[in-house]
Order: C-alpha cells, then structure tokens, then sequence
C-alpha cells in the first residue's frame, strides 16, 4: 500500500500514530507478536525493536518489552554453560594473533569452538568454526566423540565451501583437540597460521563463546531430541537456515551475517582491502601486511 501511494513505511506509521493512536498500538502489537512466534522466542527486545524499525515502525524499546511481557513473548532464557575444553597437555600452542588483527573482510580471522549437547540417553559434542569479520558459521560437525577428529570434521567442512587463500588465521582455545597433530597437519595443508587464547582467558575467544550460548539458549534448550541425527537435522536447520541468513545480529548493526556479507563484498573488492591489519604492543601501532616494505614505519628491510 505504501508502495502504491509513494510513501514511505515509517511516514504512514507515524501518521498512523498521530492520528489513529489505538490502531497504531494494535499494528505494533501484531508486529511484535509475528516476529517473536516467527523467530520461536528467540529474540528479546532489542532485536524486535531493531526488526520492527525496519519494517517502518518508530517505536521504544519500553513499549516492547511492556508487551513481551502482557503477551509472554520474552525469549526463553535457561541452564548455564559448561565448558569443555582439556588444555591440561604438552602438546605445541602458538601466539594469540587474532587480538592483534584488525579485520577487514571475510576469510582474514576464523575461530574456532566446541560444546556438548545432552541428548535424552547420551552426551554429543559440536564443533563450530565462525568467519569472525561477519560471524557467520562456516563449518561444523556433530560426533559421540570429543576427539580431534570433530574438530577436525568441522574445519574440513569450512575449508571446503569457502576455500580460503593462504594466510587465514586460524584462532581456537588451547585444547587438545586444536593442538593435537591431525588438526595442526590440516592447517599447514591449507596454508593457515594458528593462534590460540591464553590460558584461564576465555575472553580472547569470546565471539566463540558468545555464538554458542545463541545456540543454546535460541536452539538447543528449547527442543528435546529424539537422537543424534534429528539433533543434526535441526542444527543444520538452525545455522544454515536461521543464524547465518535470518537473524539480526546486534555487533553487525543489526544485520545477517549474509546480509553483512553481501553489502561488504563491493567495499572489499577494491585494491588492498581485503588484507587484514596487525599491531604490535611494542609501539602501539598498526601495520598494514600489504604494504610496502620499504616506507616509512614499516618494519626493517
């Protein structure tokens, strides 16, 4: 209708506020109401109020969660996260790299992260591997196993569907399964540097983190499942379909990772774009990797 009448969305709803108050508030309500029942309660306030001011509507975060409540709308929030990691072996670990990079497009940073799920007669484990400049999930598996070769299985999948260029760094927690051989041979295969947190800091991998306590408190607790392989089908659902395409993600202006994706894609094809930026605690400045050896304030030749 708007469309049609040449206005835009947010004009009419204002008008519509002015001069129609009521209606007004059962649009708004309705709105609500389609979005949280659309995204399962997955989305609290902030995200509704971001959706709902790109449908046109101008309104407050208090209204919002005033109705959430009246409609007992608010996102399902339960259980604490446990973590999984065995950093308790003597095998190699490398610098963390990835608090010095400055990222400028997809494939410079991935990191990486695992958990378990509890099934109704078992323990599964997941393995995700995120591109950290969009946050969108480029791989993953699920096994019975916690050994290397889920994560192994995750970074395989990445590996394959975006084909990275020499270079990327690979950024996980100091657990064994990242710092075993099979995963350490694999990423020399694909020309990628390693870099792992420092121990007893899960903050240097807090994106990680953060992706997997979205996957279970928006997926994993609110479903029971039958076994192994309908949880798969519905993470598969979940990452592919729902996370990475359809839900708004607040450290990207409240975009999809795809949507982030696509409307970078042409800043970062231009010349010298694409390449990441690293700094150094030594003199607290940043050096561009592509830039020419010999200009000042480069590194010695």
């Amino acid at each position: 209708m708007c469309w049609l009448a040449g206005v835009s969305r947010a004009g009419y709803y204002r008008a519509l506020r002015e001069q129609e108050p009521e209606e007004e508030d059962v649009a708004v309500r309705a709105a609500i109401q389609e979005i949280a029942l659309g995204h399962r309660r997955r989305y609290g306030y902030r995200r509704i109020g971001a959706e709902l001011r790109r449908r046109g509507f101008q309104v407050n975060h208090k209204r919002v969660v005033g109705w959430m409540k009246e409609d007992n709308l608010l996102a399902i929030r339960q259980r604490r996260f446990v973590i999984t990691t065995d950093s308790q072996h003597e095998l190699e670990v490398y610098l963390n790299l990835a608090k010095r990079m400055r990222l400028t497009g997809v494939n410079q940073l991935w990191i990486a992260d695992l958990t378990y799920i509890r099934l109704k007669s078992e323990f599964v484990y997941l393995a995700v591997v995120l591109d950290a400049w969009s946050r969108r999930v480029v791989g993953w598996a699920l096994d019975r196993s916690l050994g290397a070769r889920l994560a192994v299985a995750a970074l395989e999948r990445a590996v394959a569907w975006r084909q990275p260029g020499p270079g990327l760094v690979h950024h996980s927690d100091r657990g064994i399964q990242y710092a075993s051989h099979d995963y350490a041979s694999l990423l020399d295969q694909h020309h990628m540097t390693p870099s792992m947190s420092r121990p007893a800091n899960p903050y240097d991998n807090a994106t990680c983190e953060s992706f997997m306590k979205t996957l279970k408190q928006e997926e994993i607790y609110c479903r029971e499942y039958r076994d192994l392989e309908d949880l798969e089908t519905h993470v598969e659902e979940f990452l592919d379909g729902y996370y990475n395409r359809q839900r708004l993600h607040s450290a990207l202006g409240y975009r999809t990772p795809v949507e982030f994706e696509e409307q970078s894609a042409t800043h970062n094809s231009e010349p010298g774009v694409d390449a990441p930026k690293m700094s150094f605690f030594r003199h607290e400045e940043i050096y561009h990797p592509m830039s020419d050896l010999g200009t000042s304030g480069g590194p010695d030749s």
